[in-house]
């Protein structure tokens, strides 16, 4: 599992630069002040012994989660002030490490291949969430739902660890810059085929398989999702012509950047001090906001070095009322930041099928026909064509010819899969 694993890339032993060597001399340190069986040192130990080997050994450059992690034990044992003394030295022997091992030849196309596995182990943690949800809505007794509790509160730190993993790493692979061409690695397949990938460089760390088949796809469901929304129905693309355009969002006046400079500085004093949970509400709040802050948020957590925050802030964005979800993807959106949109917009198809389409059959019956064929085309996307079709099982006069729509502007193909499943499911169309 995520939780218990470490993560890194591996690069020749014996040909460690001394900054690598550095933060895994630092490590060891660290190491030898915990209690090998306590705490999460305990954890990764038990699950992931290669793992931390690796990492001691400088050969692997650990996800900055597991560092923090640590440094929680060592609070619990020496208190509170001598860690966060330790945790700004830590932070930049990571940093020079990290950069270290990015650079060095081939760091580029390994450390892309390491964010595309960790976007997919957060995907299918993501899948799990929503599984181990509906079997605590069906637990049979209260022995059974404490044991379904017990394996959502590890899920749900796989899924965290993973998304803060896919934002560190992506953090990574930005500050290299374009850079010059590596003719040891990233040239892309032409788009019309797909290829063979083997997934290199501590697969074992994220819980992955060494090698994959051409589509990592489940059965029924599309191979890959566009990486951020397209076609005329999403937001800032051209409107049909019977469908509005999406409202440009405000512009951020000098009190909005004060408010999102604040609250960041509030952030960072929270994880300096080590206060996860109290960090974790100004995140929260900062997902309830204005959505015309969120590019500021970006701008700004980016900037304090802070990029897990920003995947933890969009994470919790997903989550808000359906029109708020498509305000928020339409600022992101409008300020050139798609890619975030498109995350977003994904992880807010992340709700049971019969939920969200009663979000759609709201928002459709209010005159609101654009937000709710966002939504819906972006579910119909995403997930599979049983769970597509069932979004209609609530208001099936209203929404079948929606779910339709939205499958033919996939393709033919996931039309045909979708109005079969219609069919299945017993549902009129």
């Amino acid at each position: 599992m995520t939780g218990a694993t470490i993560g890194g890339r591996v690069t020749g032993v014996g040909q460690l630069p001394d900054r690598a060597q550095d933060f895994a001399t630092y490590l060891r340190g660290l190491n030898a002040r915990l209690d090998q069986r306590a705490g999460w040192c305990g954890v990764f130990w038990r699950r992931d012994p290669e793992g931390m080997r690796a990492c001691l050994d400088g050969v692997e450059v650990p996800p900055w989660d597991v560092v923090e992690a640590l440094l929680n034990d060592l609070a619990a044992t020496m208190g509170s002030e001598h860690a966060e003394r330790e945790a700004a030295r830590a932070r930049a022997l990571h940093r020079a490490s990290a950069r270290a091992h990015d650079t060095a030849p081939g760091g580029r196309a390994l450390l892309a291949e390491r964010v595309d596995e960790m976007a997919r182990e957060r995907e299918i943690t993501a899948q799990r969430l929503r599984e181990l949800g509906a079997r605590l809505e069906s637990a049979a007794d209260a022995e059974e739902a404490d044991a379904v509790r017990l394996d959502l509160a590890w899920a749900r730190d796989d899924h965290e660890r993973a998304t803060a993993r896919v934002a560190e790493l992506g953090a990574r692979l930005a500050e290299l810059g374009p850079g010059p061409v590596d003719p040891d690695e990233s040239a892309p397949p032409p788009p019309t085929k797909e290829r063979k990938r083997r997934a290199r460089g501590s697969a074992r760390f994220a819980g992955m398989p060494t090698e994959e088949p051409e589509t990592s796809a489940p059965a029924g469901q599309a191979a890959s999702a566009p990486a951020t929304p397209t076609g005329a129905r999403f937001a800032g693309a051209a409107p049909g012509r019977d469908e509005p355009a999406a409202p440009a969002p405000p512009v951020p006046d000098a009190a909005a950047h004060a408010d999102v400079a604040a609250a960041v500085d509030l952030l960072a004093h929270h994880r300096a001090a080590g206060r996860s949970g109290e960090a974790h509400m100004v995140l929260v709040g900062a997902a309830g906001g204005p959505a015309g802050h969120l590019p500021l948020y970006a701008e700004e957590l980016a900037r304090r070095g802070l990029g897990a925050d920003w995947a933890t802030l969009l994470w919790e964005a997903a989550s808000l009322p359906p029109e708020r979800l498509v305000a928020a993807v339409d600022a992101l959106t409008a300020a050139g930041r798609a890619a975030d949109g498109g995350q977003l917009l994904r992880q807010g198809t992340s709700r049971p099928p019969t939920e969200f389409g009663d979000a759609v059959d709201r928002l459709d019956a209010a005159g609101r026909h654009r937000e709710a064929r966002t939504l819906l085309d972006a579910y119909v996307r995403g997930r599979t064509p049983e769970e597509a079709a069932h979004t209609a099982s609530g208001a099936p006069g209203r929404l079948v010819p929606l779910v339709l729509d939205a499958a033919r502007g996939v393709s033919d193909e996931r039309y045909r899969d979708v109005a079969h499943a219609l069919r299945v499911a017993g549902i009129a169309h």
